[in-house]
């Protein structure tokens, strides 16, 4: 088919770019004849007929439709000419996404929107649907992790409409190879929107002004139209005619499907409520799961729900949610009353006391529920150490036994040292005197001590823990990343106040465990103003030192136990200040005992005699002591952070007194059992037994001693004192750190010095004036007269009489003790010796015969006690023989030897037990 025209030719576009539905202006040549011969019009592939208008053979004017090539030539197509060509072409932009909420001078095309309904991502709201290219250039997606990038920018988000928003995140992630000349453009982009932002609604207008003018001219030519048509007919105008029949229309429509619509409408109703009971099912079932979640204890599932509903509806003003909310509150105000009284309750568990502050600090609980706690804790403590008091007491005044049976109690082995005394060398008879059954049995003073102690043990550590959890903010560590947790620890460690009250609740439990302690252990130790509170046991006898020993140690345990806790020193002093008291006091008490104990040893006094003239009753006093001081061993022993029992003069002065005590009141008994009278003595067979051999070494359990034996034995158990007892206690007390030994010792050994000499001078009286008495009668038995007498054939009777009461002395000291034979005989021959002196210088003169016999007894009695001479009986002898006349011839001499010789040779059976050989018993 032949064309009259030459085929269309586009020589120019305005403008040349644009998005899809930009109106543009094409001009050319041979454009058509007119409207009708328009018959295509394709801008980059696509097809925009519908919206051609035919201006002229050189103008048309269109809108840019959606093409799949992003440039392309503009191509005309018209009946008298065919397809025509372009020598310009058009680049088709992407179009910029416009929200639903944006201002836009044209209309939008919703085709490119999701539904909301039918969309996967039902969550995301509508303001979500924002541009996912805020910078406007290539998004170039980089190789790092996500969960790197969360490591490197904790707690921030790549999200630009987050509050956590972190720009450097953004780029690492979107532009990571972006050249920075891309990033110019890019914050150019960003100033542009901003610029477009803040012109308002004018720039709209601006952008869209031919729009305006588009539909400006739309509106004049319908009222053109209108005005044209102006004949009013019976109906009225063209649009009163129009509105008529609209309305006529729509109350049809309206009877139609009125019913229709009514169901729609109700189940449109419907389903909206079930959709929002379907949306928001969580608040609406939280109140029930609260309550079920508090049944089980799931108490950080109910916390985790009720933050979610309070950031979510705190501050809603929909009527629904805020009823229902108000329901919430309403449950959760009562689980924090139900934890508080968890809280509060007593006893509990650390743990527990620390899991019911979190979780009411997480519902922020007005107040301070820790405060609350310690306050709780510290009442409770406090009534627990009353009420144990008072129910020991209430159990004292009753019916039972004044002495408590405890369960698995074990006695420390100072209470065992006087039940365990072993064997004594002499006399195994010793016993402590005290029933084995209180081993077995406390009395209620201690046993409420070690109650009170266990139960302080088991309470404290847990109330000082918590404090200190409080002070450094631990307890709220689980939940200090919120803020107000983390403003209400800081306000913990500020309350300067606060810490203040809790020291001294702590001294306060500190010096009640003290006082009642001591109003059990030392009642003389508190005022009296607080007896009734801490005393009230009304106990008269007082605690024996091997219970006060067994308190030390057991005051001593809780000390270390309280150390450990890391208890500042400051709140223990109280403690120490006990113990040293206590001590103190057991000291005193134990030494207290152990002189009645040493009176009570001279009922045990068996009188047998061992081989070195000793009874058991030295070695019973030494180990009466030893053990006093053995169980004094602990008491004594200085803790680490305890001082000396010792360190206070009084207290030194006081335990030198009482050891002196012990010594003296030992030596007073030895006084009373050397004068103890005795009935049953039988002294008629003495005589005759005194040289039998069964004396020697031990009295049969027959035999009654005489008074003068009794003597002897104390004399001799004086002596082993003075040498051994007294040194060896003296080396005890010094091993045992005593103070003032010396003065004990020096005091001790004077008593005894003092003892000794009166037995000794009381001994020598009862044995020596009787043979004193004998010699003067004896002398001058039958008239015997020193100047008239007949030559000497021999020692007389008397002198022979008075060895022989001599020998007897001898025997019975000798049956006692060996060491004792020469201190008694030098003594007894002094007397001997002085009163025959004195005999002699009586006299007033001699005859030959008379001075011969004289100096043959002087002589014989001085050779018999040679070995037994001191420096004052050889004096007297001395004298004795001065008194005498000189012997003249060498008959005298040869009669007085061979005499002398007859005598010794006729009782030298008699005589032996002054032999030589007893001289090494002498003391010097």
């Amino acid at each position: 088919m032949s064309r009259s025209r030459q085929p269309p030719l586009v020589t120019g576009i305005s403008p040349n770019e644009g998005i899809p539905w930009t109106k543009v202006t094409i001009r050319g040549e041979n454009l058509g004849t007119g409207p009708t011969d328009l018959i295509g019009l394709t801008i980059c592939g696509h097809n925009c007929l519908l919206t051609a208008e035919w201006m002229s053979a050189s103008k048309i004017v269109c809108r840019v439709g959606q093409a799949k090539n992003d440039k392309g030539d503009i191509i005309v197509t018209t009946k008298s000419g065919g397809r025509g060509t372009s020598t310009v072409s058009f680049k088709l932009l992407k179009p910029e996404k416009i929200g639903i909420l944006d201002q836009s001078a044209v209309w939008v095309d919703e085709m490119n929107y999701y539904d909301m309904r039918t969309d996967r991502n039902k969550g995301i709201p509508p303001l979500s649907l924002r541009p996912a290219n805020p910078l406007g250039i290539e998004i170039e997606k980089s190789k790092f992790s996500q969960k790197d990038l969360e490591m490197l920018f904790h707690g921030m988000s790549a999200d630009f409409t987050s509050e956590n928003f972190s720009a450097a995140w953004y780029l690492i992630e979107n532009h990571s190879n972006t050249s920075f000349e891309q990033l110019k453009m890019a914050v150019a982009n960003l100033k542009r929107q901003a610029n477009k932002k803040s012109e308002g609604s004018l720039a709209y207008v601006k952008g869209g002004l031919s729009t305006f003018f588009e539909a400006q001219d739309a509106l004049s030519a319908i009222h053109q139209k209108l005005e044209a048509d102006g004949t009013e007919k019976v109906e009225g105008s063209m649009t009163q005619k129009l509105e008529n029949v609209l309305n006529r229309a729509s109350n049809t429509a309206d009877t139609l499907f009125q019913e229709v619509l009514g169901r729609k409408d109700k189940a449109d109703s419907t389903r909206n409520a079930l959709n929002v009971l379907q949306r928001f099912k969580f608040l609406f079932n939280l109140p029930l799961n609260i309550e079920r979640n508090i049944q089980k204890g799931d108490y950080d599932v109910v916390i985790n729900d009720y933050e979610k509903a309070k950031s979510l509806f705190g501050k809603t003003e929909v009527q629904v949610f805020k009823k229902y909310y108000a329901e919430v509150e309403t449950r959760i105000e009562a689980l924090r009353e139900l934890l508080l009284d968890k809280l509060l309750e007593t006893p509990s568990t650390l743990h527990d006391q620390k899991r019911y502050i979190r979780y009411l600090s997480d519902l922020h609980t007005p107040g301070d529920p820790a405060w609350q706690c310690i306050g709780a804790q510290h009442k409770w403590i406090l009534q627990l150490m009353h009420s144990c008091k008072e129910g020991y007491v209430k159990d004292l005044k009753g019916l039972h036994s004044p002495m408590l049976d405890l369960d698995n109690d074990t006695r420390p082995s100072v209470l065992g040292h006087l039940s365990q005394t072993a064997s004594l060398k002499r006399g195994s008879s010793f016993q402590s005197g005290r029933d084995d059954a209180w081993r077995y049995k406390t009395p209620h003073r201690v046993a409420f001590v070690e109650k009170l102690t266990k139960l302080v043990l088991s309470q404290l550590p847990n109330f000082w823990k918590l404090w200190i959890s409080y002070v450094n903010g631990s307890l709220f560590s689980e939940t200090a990343e919120k803020s107000g947790q983390i403003e209400r620890s800081k306000n913990v460690r500020q309350r300067q106040n606060d810490f203040k009250t809790s020291v001294i609740a702590q001294e306060e439990v500190m010096h009640s465990l003290v006082k009642l302690a001591r109003g059990a252990l030392l009642p003389l130790s508190i005022r009296d103003g607080e007896a009734k509170q801490y005393g009230g046991w009304e106990v008269k006898c007082e605690l024996s030192g091997q219970w006060l020993a067994h308190a030390i140690q057991t005051v001593r345990l809780t000390h270390e136990s309280l150390t450990a806790l890391e208890i500042p020193n400051d709140l223990l002093q109280t403690i120490q200040d006990l113990i040293l008291d206590l001590r103190v006091r057991c000291v005193m008490v134990t030494l207290q005992h152990t002189v009645e104990e040493i009176k009570r040893l001279a009922e045990k006094e068996d009188w047998i005699v061992d081989n070195e003239g000793l009874t058991s009753l030295p070695c019973q006093f030494e180990q009466c002591i030893v053990c006093s001081l053995q169980s004094l061993k602990g008491v004594l022993e200085c803790k680490p952070g305890e001082a000396s029992v010792f360190q206070q003069p009084k207290t030194q002065e006081e335990v030198c007194q009482l050891s002196i005590n012990i010594m003296q009141v030992f030596i007073y008994c030895l006084e009373q059992l050397s004068t103890k009278p005795d009935a049953d003595i039988d002294t008629t067979h003495l005589s005759v037994d005194v040289s039998s051999p069964d004396l020697f070494g031990s009295v049969h359990e027959d035999f009654s001693l005489t008074s003068e034996q009794r003597l002897l034995i104390v004399l001799s158990n004086c002596c082993f004192l003075e040498r051994h007892t007294f040194l060896n206690i003296a080396e005890h007390f010094e091993k045992h750190n005593f103070q003032g030994i010396e003065k004990i010792t020096q005091v001790s050994m004077a008593s005894l010095k003092e003892l000794d000499q009166r037995l000794f001078e009381n001994y020598i009286e009862l044995k020596a004036d009787p043979i004193v008495g004998s010699l003067e009668p004896g002398i001058y038995a039958g008239y015997f007269d020193w100047k008239d007498c007949l030559p000497p054939t021999g020692v007389r009777n008397y002198l022979k009489e008075a060895l022989v009461n001599i020998i007897a002395v001898h025997a019975e000291v000798f049956t006692v003790s060996k060491e004792l034979v020469p201190r008694v005989l030098s003594k007894v021959v002094e007397a001997v010796s002085e009163e025959l002196s004195r005999l002699m210088q009586c006299v007033s003169s001699f005859s030959r015969n008379g001075a011969l016999q004289a100096r043959l007894e002087i002589c014989a009695l001085r050779d018999t006690v040679a070995v037994y001479l001191t420096p004052e009986s050889k004096s007297s002898f001395k004298q004795a023989l001065e008194a005498l006349p000189q012997l003249s011839s060498g008959a005298d001499k040869k009669l007085l030897e061979e005499l002398l010789n007859k005598f010794k040779s006729s009782m030298h059976l008699q005589l032996t037990c002054f032999q030589a050989a007893s001289s090494t018993m002498m003391k010097t």
